[in-house]
Parts: C-alpha cells; structure tokens; sequence
C-alpha cells in the first residue's frame, strides 16, 4: 500500500492449527469514501474472527478527482495482493442532499468495485442500517459504539480509525451474513 495509507495488520493465527474441514474465509470490507476509503480484511475460521488487516487509503486534496481514483483503486488491488480475500463487501449507497457529493462518491464506489471485480471476486452491498445491527445488534447505533463492539469482538486494542472501523463493520457483517441461510445472503452486485 502506498506510503500515504495507514495500515493496522495482524498475522492471523486460524491458519495455524486449523480444522481442514473449516476452509478460513477472508473477507474485504471497504467503506468508499474520495479522500479516506476505510479497508478492513477479516478471516472466519468456524466461529474464530480474527483482524488480518485495517486502515485507511488516503488521497490528499490538491489531487484531482481522476488521480484519487486510480489510487484508490491502486490501492485496493495492494491490499486483495497482500491479504488475499475471497469475497468483497461494501455499503450500499445512501441518500445525500448534495449532488456532488453523490456523483464524487458514486464514482469512488464504481473505481472500487471495478477494482475486485477485475480480480474476480464477488462484491457484495449491506444497507448501513444492516451493518449496524450485524455489529451491535441495534441498527441505529453510533459510530463510536460499533467501534467499540468491534474491538471487543475482534480483540482491537486501541483506537480504531472511523472509516478502518466502518470498514471493519462491513466485513463482519458480510461473514455473519455467509453463516445465514441462503435465502437471506444479501445480493451480489
């Protein structure tokens, strides 16, 4: 990842000593945003969730819309390289008063997808309100209490970074999601 992403990795331990039976499953999780897209990569093995990695994909503001989105997308492709997820995962789209805004963040969404989708993974898109309530159990929870009940869940000491944290959210929501019937797997887009 580019010297300007923060980066948190962990070494998974599922892989060590684990049931042949129970394949992990590497999940990346991204909350796009132009200027700091949070990815987050999370491994399920049985019921065992482990962090293999978070942070954020910065883009400064003085570069212009075309160059933030080849590094997004640049670094993206780092990451799936570097972690080696099997399925993707990113919020749905939401309403926004400001035009603008929308468009710039559609476009990001689209450099994103594009990215996994080139790769060959799967994307999947979780409603915010879903994300939540995967986390905490209460779809109109803060951001500062799904943060806290991922590092509980997760065993995070320290800060969790907003966007690495909604980042984090999407990943576990979309495994717990994986565990559910088929009939309720979100749809892939």
């Amino acid at each position: 990842m580019s010297a300007d992403a923060a980066m948190h990795s962990e070494q998974s331990g599922a892989r060590r000593g684990a049931d042949p039976v129970r394949v992990p499953m590497r999940v990346l999780g991204i909350d796009t945003s132009l200027r700091s897209t949070g990815v987050a990569v999370v491994e399920a093995a049985g019921s065992r969730l482990v962090p293999v990695e978070f942070g954020v994909i910065r883009n400064p503001r003085e570069l212009r819309l075309s160059a933030c989105l080849d590094r997004l997308s640049a670094g993206i492709r780092e990451v799936i390289a570097r972690a080696q997820p099997r399925e993707v995962a990113v919020e749905g789209v939401f309403y926004c008063r400001n035009a603008r805004t929308a468009m710039v963040l559609g476009e990001a969404r689209g450099a994103a997808i594009a990215a996994c989708a080139a790769l060959g993974l799967p994307v999947f898109e979780y409603a915010p309100r879903r994300v939540k309530q995967a986390v905490t159990g209460y779809g109109a929870a803060s951001k500062e209490q799904v943060r806290k009940t991922l590092a509980t869940l997760l065993g995070i000491r320290g800060e969790i970074r907003e966007d690495a944290g909604d980042a984090l959210a999407i990943a576990l929501c979309h495994q717990h999601s994986r565990t559910r019937h088929a009939a309720l797997m979100p749809r892939e887009i």
